[in-house]
């Protein structure tokens, strides 16, 4: 078996990533489906893909502590199967219940194949690099689902989503199948039977990292509805898309690059400020402009910011485990936000996503001033 410092080994550790992160590039276009083509209100849309994150949420607390002890090509390659007839069975549905349990049911899945992937990624050698070359595939990926989905969604209707979800799956479930690589133990051979306690560190990063994620998905769920419901051109609001996808190329390899240049502690701080203000500016700008530029960087915050704290959390935690947990931190925070801003869009308005992110910013940075490089806490001896 190939491992997480060879070329092969690290293909299928990205695509992986990607498949298991379909959320963070799909979200405005799946909830945007499930309100135009499915006829949803806001506040069900939002539930809908809260169900997929719920699901994924579970996966990950339920599977992350057992990272070093089942097999990750195996649970890789059952997670993404599972997930790709899921999605095919979710493409036949109309009605909300079906369709809540294949989102719920396709979340755990592949949420589990993810939870091992992102546990290998953290057992590599420089866990920081790697999870910048998987980000980076991120980027590329945007590009081409972004700019072409939206025009096949309207050509074919909203089932052929769930379409192109499943053939991802089943892409990553058989590239797991062959080449999902073993962790690479030498750096820390006592990591995988650490039995420390998670530090108090460890545990703020985790929930800094959650806000993040519920600002994430609070904005970028309602993105392309928000400029939908403003009178926007679809083609306008595509072509921004397409310009968000080509800018996500740049941040996990410049956080590769700044790995050593800037301290994780320093940039986790000033990430969730940063997302604060772009957030003000699409849910509250009245013209295309502002609502374009912000919304083309938004995700790029979001992917710069998330590769030091993967690091950081990297050295926090040898074992693996918290960084195993990453769809647990990211998706907690994902699941909160589709149905909270649907809420606050049916009875509030747009503006109240900004106030609503500007609170989550607050109490990131807060957690994240407590996430500092120390010794794991260990169990005593008895």
């Amino acid at each position: 078996m190939t491992t997480t410092e060879k070329i092969p080994g690290r293909a299928a550790l990205t695509v992986a990533h990607v498949a298991g992160m379909i959320d963070l590039v799909a979200l405005p276009v799946w909830v945007g489906t499930l309100i135009t083509a499915y006829q949803f209100d806001p506040q069900q849309a939002g539930g809908l893909v809260t169900l997929f994150l719920a699901g994924a949420v579970v996966a990950s607390v339920l599977f992350a502590p057992r990272l070093n002890s089942m097999n990750g090509r195996v649970m890789a390659t059952v997670g993404f199967a599972v997930a790709a007839v899921t999605f095919a069975i979710a493409s036949l549905q109309t009605g909300f219940a079906p369709l809540a349990i294949c989102h719920a049911v396709a979340g755990f899945a592949s949420a589990t194949a993810l939870s091992f992937t992102h546990g290998t990624i953290g057992r590599s050698l420089n866990p920081h690099r790697l999870f910048a070359i998987v980000g980076t595939a991120i980027g590329v990926f945007a590009i081409v689902f972004l700019g072409a989905t939206p025009g096949i969604i309207a050509d074919h209707g909203g089932a052929i989503l769930f379409r192109i979800f499943a053939v991802l799956m089943v892409f990553a479930a058989l590239v797991s199948l062959a080449l999902f690589p073993k962790p690479a133990l030498e750096h820390d051979p006592h990591a995988a039977v650490n039995t420390a306690n998670l530090g108090r560190s460890v545990w703020a990063g985790i929930i800094g990292v959650s806000m993040m994620a519920v600002s994430q998905s609070m904005v970028f769920g309602f993105f392309q509805q928000m400029g939908t419901d403003r009178g926007y051109d679809v083609s306008a609001i595509t072509g921004v898309l397409i310009a968000l996808g080509f800018v996500n190329l740049f941040p996990a390899p410049l956080a590769a690059f700044l790995e050593k240049r800037i301290p994780a502690e320093r940039v986790v701080l000033v990430g969730p400020l940063l997302q604060a203000i772009l957030a003000l500016i699409i849910t509250m700008s009245t013209s295309f402009p502002p609502y374009a530029a912000a919304g083309a960087v938004f995700v790029a915050v979001m992917i710069f910011t998330h590769t030091f704290a993967f690091g950081l959390l990297s050295k926090l935690d040898p074992s693996g485990r918290a960084v195993a947990a990453t769809p647990a931190m990211l998706m907690v925070g994902a699941a909160v936000g589709p149905i909270l801003a649907g809420t606050l869009v049916k009875f509030l308005g747009y503006p109240a996503i900004g106030i609503a992110v500007c609170i989550c910013a607050a109490l990131a940075i807060a957690f994240f001033s407590q996430a500092r490089a120390q010794k794991l806490e260990t169990v005593p001896a008895h």
